[in-house]
């Protein structure tokens, strides 16, 4: 198939070659010019903006895009907006919120022009591995554009999720799931850290990839994290979040589900990003006053 490509970042450069290695015709647009260059040393067909995409399209035109979720996806889906005709596909691949999709899918379907939103997982291990894609939006254009799907994911790696927002709902759950998976291994990980014996996690994280029920890929990450930095010296306790966990726990309290874990994970990633904690001097200031508990003073 033909399709254009805008957002040339570190998931969209690699799948554009995925989609290229699989012999998929690729027109390719980034704010930054320079990626554009790479990219079509490797095949691509590059465009001078989102315009000349749509330019060099075939009649049923099929705009993909991988960039930042808010307001660069509604600024690239209104100008698109002005140029495709009827029938016409726009897939939003990065991390939206499924609120957001649903409104942009509206928005689009008064126009007659499709838009699908397909959430998107493999990180920068995607080019060799593949993406698990979720996607939702009107069945008959997902079909259409399976063929993309197929190729940019591993072998049953995707699925149709339902009606728009649908997808970015569902990678949104995922993303909530995989924050809980990797706080629950972060805390095995130090208990096993902080032990009077000198253990290997290096070589622990290995075999637990063998036959333990804990074994999953993010395990196999470990392992790499691990034996590149076995104390992992080099890195600072600081843990961002891309907003997928913050959508996850205020979807779970406005459908009344009690989602503790995914929540705690949330909030330990809060506290990782504070240099000093204002609450534990709080509780700290509490129990000297009401028992006479000691204190440490910076001085």
């Amino acid at each position: 198939m033909k399709i254009g490509f805008i957002g040339l970042g570190k998931m969209g450069f690699n799948m554009v070659q995925r989609l290229l290695n699989n012999g998929h015709e690729v027109v390719v647009w980034n704010i930054d010019p320079s990626p554009i260059k790479e990219v079509e040393k490797k095949g691509a067909i590059a465009a001078s903006s989102v315009e000349d995409i749509v330019n060099k399209l075939p009649e049923r035109k099929i705009v993909w895009l991988m960039v930042p979720s808010g307001k660069p996806v509604d600024e690239n889906l209104n100008s698109l907006l002005k140029l495709l005709k009827k029938d016409d596909i726009i897939i939003d691949g990065g991390n939206s919120y499924w609120k957001d999709s649903q409104a942009r899918g509206k928005k689009a379907g008064e126009l007659g022009i499709h838009f699908i939103d397909c959430g998107t997982s493999g990180g920068v291990w995607g080019l060799q591995n593949g993406y698990c894609l979720m996607y939702g939006g009107n069945k008959s254009a997902t079909d259409y554009v399976e063929p993309i799907f197929k190729t940019l994911a591993p072998e049953d790696g995707y699925v149709y999720s339902g009606e728009s927002g649908a997808g970015h709902f569902v990678k949104m759950v995922h993303n909530g799931i995989e924050y809980g998976m990797m706080q629950s291994y972060a805390e095995g990980f130090e208990i096993m850290e902080k032990s009077p014996f000198k253990i290997n996690l290096t070589k622990v994280a290995d075999a637990w990839q063998y036959g333990s029920v804990v074994r999953s890929w993010l395990l196999e990450l470990a392992v790499n994290a691990f034996k590149d930095d076995p104390n992992l010296e080099k890195l600072e306790d600081f843990v961002q979040d891309s907003g997928e966990g913050r959508w996850t726990v205020q979807t779970a309290m406005e459908l009344d589900v009690p989602a503790h874990i995914i929540t705690a994970s949330l909030y330990a990633r809060f506290q990782s990003r504070q240099n000093e904690s204002f609450a534990m001097k709080v509780i700290a200031a509490l129990r000297n006053q009401f028992g006479g508990h000691a204190v440490k003073s910076k001085e």
